[in-house]
């Protein structure tokens, strides 16, 4: 049986791999996006999240249409038990998220503080073991400048409160999106398949195959992360005794979504908790640090390659620079939003790029408008 893949085509057509006019363009369009990207995350917010609900929601509705269900109605079933089981999470949660906001800033401020007294214990403990330090006065000046910053911090804290909240009506938009991608999506893909000549039918439907299949992988290898990540760290927190084991681990796996920044500031926000609540125990904290590295490790080292490792056939340099670059074109949404970005670019610039240098496809389309010309004036 001769083999149909998308993959027999490329090598039947001739596809010798992407040069680098491709893989510049790639990069440039990425760093536009990304650019535009950061000019309305009040839109793309809401729509990255409605994907990451879309592809978790998707094997339940898709359970229901093999079971003899329309796609509306299991799009509705699916999205309506999504909804309800939010709601009653919510409505479970209330009462102590109501009683954690009253007093959130000096939540806040008293974690701070715990944070600065560690940190002033462990500097004047290296000052007592190493001289030099200790004839600098590093505790002195670093205690000095970071009690100033923490003051800082602490202005500051109620316009970022209310930059958030904000944000909470865009945020509204995400289950709604979610709806429309799972109940039309294959309507959307018919359309676009619909406005690409014939030649270009069957390419057009394999960039549409790869562009779901790389954003399928890695939303979901982000989920299946994200899991995993809180299942570890909520362990390792509870066999520490620190208090929200759960809670914790859930926030630092969510904001490992930000490369590098987002594992620094879990990091940090766990040794604040563990600082606070263990203020004769400073070892806690230095437990905490430990479990985080080891957690990071297996991030990167095991759960990574098992989850989203695979779903972005990319070059490690190559990811490592363009995190850098995001970051640069676009600051903290940039980093967040640059391997998935490059992931479709790169499906898309790659296919084009294919069709474009493919001299027997541009000549089925060449004598495809010829015929349509010759066609349309023969009867005058």
């Amino acid at each position: 049986m001769p083999d149909t893949s998308p993959a027999s085509y490329a090598v039947e057509e001739g596809q010798h791999g992407s040069g680098p006019i491709v893989w510049a363009s790639i990069i440039a369009t990425t760093c536009l996006l990304l650019f535009f990207f950061q000019k309305i995350l009040w839109l793309v917010v809401p729509f990255l999240l409605a994907l990451i609900l879309y592809y978790f929601l998707y094997p339940s509705m898709q359970a229901l249409i093999y079971r003899g269900m329309s796609r509306e109605a299991a799009a509705s079933t699916v999205t309506v038990g999504f909804l309800a089981l939010l709601a009653v999470v919510g409505v479970a949660l209330a009462p102590w998220v109501t009683g954690q906001v009253a007093g959130w800033q000096e939540a806040v401020i008293g974690y701070v503080q715990g944070g600065l007294q560690l940190l002033d214990r462990s500097l004047r403990a290296l000052e007592a073991a190493w001289a030099p330090l200790a004839r600098a006065h590093l505790a002195d000046t670093v205690a000095g400048r970071l009690t100033q910053g923490a003051g800082s911090v602490t202005d500051h804290l109620e316009p970022i409160v209310v930059g958030i909240m904000a944000w909470a009506p865009s945020l509204m938009l995400a289950p709604f999106l979610a709806y429309f991608f799972l109940r039309d999506g294959r309507r959307f893909q018919r359309f676009l398949g619909g406005a690409v000549p014939n030649a270009f039918f069957e390419k057009t439907l394999y960039l549409l195959h790869e562009i779901d299949r790389t954003s399928r992988a890695y939303f979901q290898g982000l989920i299946k992360l994200t899991v995993l990540d809180t299942l570890t760290l909520a362990a390792g927190l509870w066999l520490l005794g620190i208090p929200g084991p759960f809670a914790l681990g859930l926030i630092c796996a969510v904001l490992a979504w930000i490369p590098y920044v987002g594992s620094i500031l879990g990091g940090l926000l766990v040794v604040l908790v563990a600082a606070t609540d263990f203020p004769d125990a400073p070892g806690m904290a230095y437990w905490a640090v430990a479990l985080f590295v080891l957690v990071r490790l297996l991030d990167d080292f095991v759960y990574m390659p098992l989850t989203i490792g695979k779903s972005l056939a990319l070059h490690p340099l190559v990811t490592v620079l363009m995190i850098f670059v995001g970051g640069a074109v676009a600051g903290i949404a940039g980093l967040m939003l640059v391997l998935p970005v490059l992931g479709v670019v790169m499906v898309i610039g790659e296919t084009i790029g294919v069709i474009v240098t493919d001299p027997r496809l541009m000549a089925r389309h060449r004598h495809a408008l010829a015929l349509r010309r010759e066609q349309a004036s023969s009867d005058l």
